[in-house]
């Protein structure tokens, strides 16, 4: 599991974490991997573990986001 960590302005939201981190250079992925927007795009997200699908809603200090990306199976 990777972490990164995000300096945001006060107010700053979920949509503007996503920003944020689409705005990091970052080495092309491996053939056949979608690029990174697309599978943010496509994935789910838990604010402090409790899913959250609005991306205005306001992060605070502290606040811990996990991307979820899309699988299939069961």
């Amino acid at each position: 599991m990777e972490e990164e960590r995000f300096e945001l302005a006060p107010g700053a939201t979920v949509a503007d974490l996503l920003e944020a981190v689409l705005s990091v250079e970052r080495p092309e992925p491996p053939a056949g991997t979608p690029p990174l927007a697309r599978l943010l795009s496509r994935s789910s997200f838990l604010l402090n573990e409790v899913a959250v699908r609005d991306q205005t809603v306001v992060l605070n200090a502290d606040d811990v986001v996990d991307v979820l990306p899309p699988f299939a199976g069961g």
